[in-house]
C-alpha cells in the first residue's frame, strides 16, 4: 500500500518495492549488500578515513546494476516509483523522464547513525530498508527548512552574537568532498576548525574550547 502524506514543507512518500515489478528476494538483495561491502576496498578505506560508522559504497561505486543483477533489477523498480511519485508532485517534467543517477549501500553498525544531511542536487531523494535488526530505531524526520547546515545563514546570525569561543568540526575532510560542501559560512565567525579527524574531532573541540574559556 502507498501513503503520501504532507510532512512539514515536504511531501513524503512510503510504499512497498512489490508494488511494481516483479517482487525482489529479500534475502538475495542483503546478501548482495553484505557482498559488495567485503570486497569494496576503496569504500572502506573511505569510511575509515572519514569516520563513517559501518560501511557506505557512497564514494567508491557508482556501478551497483552491473556488478549483481539483483541492483539493476531494483532500479527499474525504484524507477517506476519515482514516475508515480512525480504524478503527485505535478512535476512538469515537458516530456522528459526522471533518471536514478546514484544508488548506493549503507550498512550501519550497532549504535551507529547516519545523521540529518541534505541531497542538493536531487529532484527526489529517498531510502530502501533491505534489513533492520530488532529494536532498531525508526527513520527520523527533520523540517528541511529549519537552519541546520554549516551554509545556513540563521547560524552564523546567531553565532556572531555568541561572545564565547567557537569551534567549527566536521567528521569528514569537506574539502577533499564535493565542491559544493567546501563552502561554510560558520568557518567566518568561528575561533578555529577541525576537519577530516572522524569522532576524534569531538573531543578534540571540547578540550580546545576548555583551553580558550580558561584564557
Amino acid at each position: 500500500m502507498t501513503q503520501i502524506k504532507s510532512l512539514f514543507a515536504t511531501r513524503l512518500y512510503h510504499s512497498n518495492l512489490s508494488k511494481f515489478g516483479d517482487p525482489l528476494n529479500p534475502k538475495e538483495l542483503e546478501a548482495s549488500c553484505w557482498s559488495i561491502a567485503q570486497d569494496d576496498k576503496a569504500g572502506q578505506d573511505w569510511c575509515e578515513a572519514n569516520g563513517y560508522p559501518g560501511y557506505t559504497s557512497y564514494a567508491s561505486l557508482t556501478d551497483l546494476g552491473w556488478r549483481f543483477p539483483i541492483f539493476e533489477a531494483l532500479q527499474t523498480i525504484l524507477d517506476q516509483h519515482v514516475a508515480d511519485f512525480a504524478k503527485d508532485l505535478e512535476f512538469d517534467l515537458d516530456g522528459r523522464e526522471l533518471k536514478l543517477e546514484d544508488l548506493w549501500i549503507n550498512i550501519l553498525p550497532e549504535g551507529g547513525t547516519h545523521s540529518a544531511h541534505i541531497h542538493p542536487h536531487s529532484v527526489i531523494s529517498g531510502t530502501t530498508y533491505v534489513a533492520m535488526p530488532e529494536g532498531a530505531s525508526a527513520i527520523k524526520f527533520e523540517d528541511p527548512r529549519h537552519a541546520m547546515m554549516m551554509a545556513a545563514v540563521a547560524i552564523r546570525d546567531a553565532l556572531e552574537l555568541f561572545k564565547k569561543p567557537i569551534i567549527e568540526m566536521h567528521i569528514s575532510n569537506i574539502y577533499k568532498r564535493e565542491e559544493f560542501r567546501h563552502k561554510s559560512l560558520i568557518s567566518g565567525v568561528a575561533t578555529g576548525g577541525i576537519f577530516g579527524l572522524g569522532t576524534e574531532g569531538y573531543i578534540l573541540a571540547i578540550i580546545s574550547l576548555q583551553k580558550l574559556l580558561q584564557k
